[in-house]
This record gives C-alpha cells, sequence and structure tokens, in this order.
C-alpha cells in the first residue's frame, strides 16, 4: 500500500466573524498516497480552492489538522510553512505567470534563485527541467515568443526545477485550446508516472480529469462522498 503524504483530518475553514462569517470548509477528510495523481472537482464555492490554498501552505485551517509527510502543518509558523513550499512543493496556475521580458531558462531558475544556489547549478538544473518538457531548444526565447501551450510547459518546468514531492496545479489547462490541453495532461501524466511526483489538479472540464488516477470531488464545503 502507497504511503500517505498529505492527510485532512476535519479540517474546516472560516472566514470574517460574526454575521459575516462564511464557512468554506466544514470538516473535510482526505488521504493523498504519494505517487497520486488527483484531479480535484466541484462547482464554484465549493472548497476546492480553499483546500488547495491549504495544502500549498499558502493559508491555514481555522481547526482539524493538515499533516504533510506526517508534520502538522496547522502547528508551523509562517516562515516554517514557507519552507515547506520551497523543498517540497511546486505550483502550476491558469494564467502562467512567467515574467514577460525573461527567456525560459530565466523563469526555469526563479525558484532556485530564491533558494540560494549559484548560477551554474540553477542553469544545469534549468536546462534539465526545459529538457524534461520538451523545450531546451526555447531556452533563451521569451514569454511573448512562445506560444500558450509552450508558456505552461515553462510553468511546468519551473515548477519542477527544484524536484519537488507534489505539484499543485490550478486549471493548467484553462486557458488553452483542446489541443494544447491534451499536451499538457500527457506532459505531466508522464512527470507522476516517470518522476513519481504526486500531482494534485483542480478542474473543471471531466475530460481532463480522467487523465487522474483519483477524482475527488467537493460539494459545499466538504468532500462529496455521494
Amino acid at each position: 500500500m502507497a504511503e500517505t503524504i498529505i492527510s485532512l483530518r476535519h479540517v474546516t475553514k472560516r472566514f470574517g466573524e460574526g454575521a459575516a462569517a462564511f464557512q468554506a470548509l466544514r470538516g473535510v477528510d482526505l488521504d493523498v498516497a504519494r505517487g497520486d495523481f488527483v484531479a480535484v472537482m466541484g462547482p464554484s464555492g465549493s472548497g476546492k480552492s480553499t483546500t488547495m490554498n491549504i495544502l500549498g501552505c499558502l493559508d491555514v485551517p481555522t481547526s482539524g489538522e493538515f499533516l504533510f509527510k506526517g508534520v502538522h502543518v496547522e502547528n508551523l509558523d509562517r516562515d516554517q510553512r514557507s519552507l515547506i513550499r520551497r523543498r517540497y512543493l511546486g505550483f502550476v496556475f491558469q494564467g502562467f505567470n512567467l515574467l514577460a521580458r525573461t527567456t525560459a531558462l530565466e523563469n526555469v531558475e526563479l525558484p532556485l534563485l530564491y533558494r540560494g544556489e549559484d548560477r551554474n547549478t540553477r542553469r544545469k538544473l534549468g536546462m534539465a527541467a526545459l529538457d524534461k518538457v520538451g523545450l531546451a531548444d526555447w531556452a533563451g526565447h521569451t514569454s511573448s515568443e512562445l506560444s500558450g501551450g509552450q508558456q505552461q510547459r515553462v510553468a511546468i518546468a519551473r515548477a519542477i526545477v527544484t524536484h519537488p514531492d507534489v505539484l499543485l496545479a490550478d486549471e493548467p489547462t484553462g486557458n488553452l485550446d483542446s489541443e494544447r490541453s491534451v499536451e499538457i495532461m500527457e506532459l505531466l501524466t508522464d512527470l507522476n508516472r516517470t518522476s513519481g511526483i504526486t500531482v494534485l489538479m483542480v478542474t473543471h472540464e471531466i475530460e481532463m480529469a480522467r487523465y487522474a488516477h483519483t477524482i475527488i470531488r467537493f460539494k459545499d464545503g466538504l468532500v462529496d462522498r455521494a
């Protein structure tokens, strides 16, 4: 049986106080096995994005437990959560979030720069990540010289350059046409299979969710067990 890398136990999240309070999560229980590919689905306001923010150590639960590799993240301070993000997590967003006037390689190197790696190490690891997503020949091109699909591949290379344990992808195909979407999903599937990266992906598209091994649906601030 695969090791559990992420566990949520009775996780709640409340925004605001008093009469204006909104209960975004109402007691989420969730286990993610190391090496799984999980698609997270649900309507707007169902709690999936709030849950992903907690899993990405960008927010903390109001109550409940969040264990990452056995560590109680809900008890960590902001700096400790930031360390988890830098060392163990990679992020891919719908909007690519690339720096416009810098090359593909420089964009991919950015997380390594934050970690204090020297220039030679950044270049070596950055080129290896670009090669893994099939863009080594485009390393010197800026974002404006890349197609949408290529930009998302650069964003994925940036996310995996630090060799994360978990890749969190928020609507990674949301800005792409059908053909490019399939390319990105095949890439994520290959990374999951060959590199052992655990993938959690938010999507509204069932066609994209079918690439995952596990589909989790949220409804009204809970995991829908129906």
